[in-house]
């Protein structure tokens, strides 16, 4: 059975995408299981061109068919912020996750944001490829307001201060099977399954 890499050594990601993708004819694999220890610089502008630096990066050093994914939070009231620059916002340390969405927090209060205009999404752009090159990339986003404080212990990075209307919750308070329905990961990986069905199929 062939194998496809996901390239990440977030094991919340690493998860997930096992979730979603557990029904196709793959085994998949993680960098740790490859023995493979890379971190290329993202020194893309934008979700789509980092994702394309990952895949193709990882899918050289492994030989392997590799899915690796840009993301992050998109704040309108802050202009964008902290988009393609969500991992390592304003400097913040790689795990400091409460760290950087209390900077986001921090900046909405400073600027007096009030709720209808506290909207933002979640965007995730993932990116196939192979040894030969770039297969394809597919897009998820979710759209939903940054709330006023932290709530819920699930999910990982913004989930906490990410409030999503359908659930009338952060998607730090919903399990992580229903946050999967909804999650811009979980949108972009889904769309990238005839991608993975067509290369699968050659």
């Amino acid at each position: 059975m062939k194998k496809l890499l996901i390239a990440t050594n977030n094991p919340h990601k690493l998860e997930e995408y096992r979730e979603i993708l557990a029904d196709l004819p793959l085994t998949i694999t993680s960098l740790a299981e490859e023995g493979i220890d890379l971190d290329p610089e993202e020194t893309g502008a934008t979700f789509v061109a980092n994702a394309i630096l990952k895949a193709e990066a990882f899918a050289q050093a492994s030989h392997l068919l590799t899915l690796a994914d840009d993301s992050g939070l998109e704040v309108d009231a802050l202009n964008g912020e902290p988009g393609v620059y969500s991992a390592r916002y304003e400097d913040t340390a790689k795990d400091d996750h409460t760290g950087r969405y209390q900077l986001v927090l921090d900046k909405l209060i400073a600027k007096n944001v009030p709720w209808a205009e506290r909207t933002g999404r979640f965007r995730c752009v993932v990116a196939l490829a192979t040894q030969a090159g770039l297969i394809g990339t597919a897009e998820g986003a979710v759209e939903g307001y940054i709330a006023y404080e932290p709530k819920g212990q699930n999910g990982f990075g913004y989930d906490p201060i990410f409030y999503f209307p359908e659930f009338d919750q952060t998607l730090a308070e919903v399990p992580a099977t229903q946050k999967h329905t909804v999650s811009h990961r979980g949108r972009a990986a889904r769309t990238a399954i005839p991608l993975i069905e067509a290369y699968l199929r050659e």
